[in-house]
């Protein structure tokens, strides 16, 4: 770019840094600071939760991989990739049966009780490696806007983005950042519908809708497996699951639903990007679908798309950090109960600053951001059956590690030798060697988590054990209700105390 284009491409990044400071809070309680509360010590509106939801999902390298997958299947691709967004209501309803039924307050504390300290540490480890990934891959779409991948320009805009989103996280932690992903999440919402009406026109309804095609060859294998990680791949998403454990259950759920349905919807439509690229046969080798097409467009397209991506990777980047100060700061020391002397927000701080520094070294390497999809959600595809059949059969350590160490080392063979895997391969498209592993593999989780259960389970009966590991009953499930809905009209009554008088 031009010296005059530059100013104006960094000087947005600079005014871009100065709202979201202006944005955040600066001083939050630690129930804000961890967990979103306002300076009343209140739960965050569930509109706000869902916002938070919805912006935070809608990544930087997730929009450019849509457009990606448009850009390379037509229509099928950018419906692929948009299957991921239906964990989020999957997710949603996991975890409201499990507060409700299992009396979980979060993700850590809940594996640490029912599968012990092991499982909660692997667990977090797998969070650790996601965080990790959110940082260097959406950091890397912001560079791509600045100048190619690995050079001066490219890695100075990533590092000084996430130097601006570490900054403001450090001030306002998750209240902070659910407050940024409200003005986030409008401004995607605008910008998109200008791109939309830029792009969309150029090509007619028909050729859009029917571009690509429904084989395995052509895409279907990628959502087919893509579908298979919406199983697990919501439970190791910090930025997810902190918001679960943060308002009422019903609100909880009904936020997730409606995130979920809102971003399927945003990512179909971003994909038409890609669609426009497929249908006039644009090459987008050694670049992104979105940057391409911006440029084919003018300077104009290509700014607003830079801004599109800024915000959307400025809202999932301050929901990483605040999750990672979250995760250092409390669950890991609860899972010893450990309660640290140093003042818990210094330590989210200092793991932030780190993370922002060490998360970017795969950005200056150059590597691939579709991988940070692909293979984190394999790896962790045996957390599934933890917790969508906890409950349905007894919970034991040994099938929390089986399922869970079956998915890691598939995981990571299919990274480092994915023709080792080979024989796993389902039909001979672009991800064969994806949908194979992850269904075989999926099965296999299953089963590992399963058996154990099941033969702990009957021994129990044979010995005449009652059951303890099933939850709270349908009684107890309805008197629960019953509090919860008289704290929320603010009564402190005996349910005997709400019937009308002579009932």
């Amino acid at each position: 770019m031009d010296s005059t284009t530059g100013i104006f491409f960094w000087g947005f990044l600079i005014v871009y840094g100065i709202v979201m400071f202006l944005l955040s809070p600066k001083t939050v309680s630690l129930g804000g600071f961890f967990k979103g509360e306002d300076k009343k010590g209140r739960a965050a509106n569930p509109w706000m939760i869902t916002a938070s939801i919805f912006i935070a999902w809608i990544f930087a390298k997730s929009v450019t991989n849509a457009a990606n997958m448009g850009a390379e299947f037509g229509i099928v691709g950018g419906i692929g990739y948009a299957v991921y967004w239906l964990c989020i209501p999957l997710t949603g309803w996991a975890l409201y049966r499990l507060r409700r039924k299992f009396k979980a307050t979060s993700m850590v504390s809940f594996l640490t009780e029912h599968y012990g300290v092991a499982a909660a540490f692997c667990f977090s480890a797998a969070i650790l490696v996601r965080l990790f990934n959110e940082v260097w891959s959406n950091t890397s779409v912001v560079g791509a806007y600045y100048g190619a991948s690995g050079s001066t320009p490219f890695i100075i805009a990533a590092l000084l983005f996430t130097a601006i989103t570490v900054g403001y996280c450090c001030w306002g932690g998750m209240r902070g950042s659910i407050i940024t992903d409200v003005a986030q999440a409008v401004l995607f919402a605008v910008l998109l519908i200008a791109v939309l009406i830029w792009v969309v026109p150029l090509n007619s309804p028909a050729d859009i809708v029917t571009s690509g095609s429904w084989t395995l060859e052509g895409g279907v294998d990628f959502i087919i497996g893509a579908g298979l990680q919406c199983l697990s791949y919501g439970f190791h998403d910090a930025v997810l699951t902190d918001r679960g454990f943060i308002c009422e259950e019903r609100k909880m759920l009904k936020s997730f639903t409606v995130a979920g349905l809102l971003g399927f919807v945003a990512i179909v439509l971003f994909s038409l990007i890609g669609v426009h690229a497929y249908l006039d046969g644009m090459s987008i080798a050694g670049s992104s679908a979105p940057v391409v097409v911006a440029q084919s467009l003018g300077l104009v397209a290509f700014f607003v798309m830079a801004v599109i991506m800024i915000a959307t990777a400025g809202s999932t980047l301050d929901s990483t950090f605040s999750s990672l100060a979250k995760l250092t700061a409390r669950d890991l020391p609860g899972i010893l109960g450990h309660t640290p002397k140093m003042n818990p927000r210094i330590i989210g701080i200092i793991f932030m600053i780190v993370f922002g520094i060490v998360g970017n070294l795969p950005m200056i390497m150059g590597a691939s951001i579709i991988t940070a999809t692909t293979i984190s959600g394999t790896m962790i595809m045996g957390l599934g059956p933890v917790f969508l059949l906890h409950g349905v059969v007894k919970p034991t350590k040994t099938g929390f590690q089986l399922a869970f160490w079956i998915g890691m080392v598939l995981g990571i063979v299919d990274t480092v030798a994915p023709a080792a895997l080979g024989f796993m391969n389902i039909g001979g498209g672009s991800y064969a060697n994806f949908l194979g592993v992850n269904l075989w593999g999926a099965v296999v989780c299953w089963i590992a988590y399963l058996v154990p259960g099941l033969v702990a389970q009957s021994a129990e009966r044979r010995a005449g054990i009652e059951p303890a590991w099933k939850g709270r009953t349908k009684e107890e499930l309805a008197q629960y209700d019953a509090d919860a809905k008289r704290r929320e009209l603010g009564l402190d009554l005996d349910p005997e105390d709400l019937a009308p008088t002579g009932a």
